[in-house]
């Protein structure tokens, strides 16, 4: 029987696994077919403690990997099928196992919402952006767009303007989704402008790999236009990874996890880490620390319960049923 197992391998899983394998938990962590979460598609990150010269995204999550490795984190590769949170010990499925555990800790994370260009997916991490904060440095005194209409796609045109020479806000309407007071924050920034009725067909490089410019498409009449940028920051939102645990932990109208306090859930035993119970703050070091909190959550838990409970959860199952 698993005493911790972890979904998800981006900051916030392999913190969690690291604490948990530092507090002789052995800890199994899947990690999915596409693992390191968002960190991978991401180039330099300089904005996490400790690497005063930068680190590239995928050496960051190979570094995390290894160390919660080191500490005795078994690690699994495979796409989680199904869980079953009714009560302990759960059941987590992959595509050929069924693993059971004490406890549960969720890092599944949440995907931003992109445009489904091939050119898009081409320059991510050269030009093209999900995450203002993060990226946003990199284009002092450039001209970049903001695709979105929300209240994410203003607040992040306004922080860009803190670096860039100007922000486009490329949007399909022809009026803003966002809050109003947010609105008006962004109308009255003279370093931004707008294109409405507009997606944006094309991201151009001339064979580069980086961004020079997008080719936008005018909803209402078809025609073609071009903008010249360097960056391009996309903002249409987030979807959290968690249509697998709906009906078993309370989800928010968004679908994020609610968190009930430090990282437990709703779910006694089951707790979550990252940006799947996160759509404020959604930054690596965030989830870093709250995957520390979750493994730290899932350790008190786990000594609160009774010897009896544990004796019994051992004798009713093998760790593992391979089909």
């Amino acid at each position: 029987m698993r005493q911790v197992i972890i979904i998800g391998s981006g900051p916030a899983g392999l913190t969690a696994a690291l604490y948990a394998a530092r507090a002789n938990l052995s800890p199994l962590l899947i990690e999915g077919l596409e693992s390191g979460g968002q960190l991978m598609l991401t180039t330099a990150v300089e904005n996490y403690p400790g690497f005063r010269d930068g680190i590239m995204g995928p050496d960051l999550m190979a570094e995390m990997r290894a160390q919660a490795a080191r500490f005795g984190t078994e690690f699994v590769t495979g796409d989680v099928t199904g869980v079953e949170l009714t009560q302990p010990p759960f059941t987590v499925t992959t595509s050929d196992t069924a693993w059971r555990g004490r406890s549960l800790i969720i890092a599944t994370g949440a995907s931003a919402r992109l445009l489904g260009l091939p050119s898009e997916r081409a320059l991510m991490g050269h030009g093209v952006s999900t995450c203002a904060t993060c990226d946003g440095y990199f284009f002092r005194d450039k001209p970049i767009a903001v695709v979105g209409g929300g209240d994410s796609a203003m607040e992040e045109a306004t922080f860009l303007t803190k670096f860039a020479s100007h922000v486009t806000v490329v949007h399909r309407r022809d009026t803003l989704r966002a809050s109003k007071i947010m609105q008006e924050k962004a109308f009255r920034n003279p370093k931004i402008s707008f294109e409405w009725d507009a997606a944006v067909h094309d991201i151009t490089d001339t064979g580069k790999g980086v961004v020079d410019g997008i080719v936008l498409r005018n909803l209402k009449t078809g025609a073609l236009k071009s903008l010249a940028v360097e960056g391009v920051f996309v903002a249409i939102g987030h979807t959290p990874n968690t249509g697998l645990f709906k009906g078993q932990v309370e989800l928010d109208a968004n679908g994020y996890i609610v968190p009930r306090g430090g990282a437990r859930t709703s779910a006694a035993g089951v707790f979550a880490a990252g940006d799947v119970q996160d759509h404020v703050y959604r930054q690596a070091i965030t989830a870093a620390g709250s995957g520390c909190m979750a493994a730290i959550d899932a350790e008190r838990y786990l000594e609160s319960l009774p010897e009896s409970d544990a004796a019994a959860e051992d004798a009713a199952a093998p760790s593992a049923v391979t089909s």
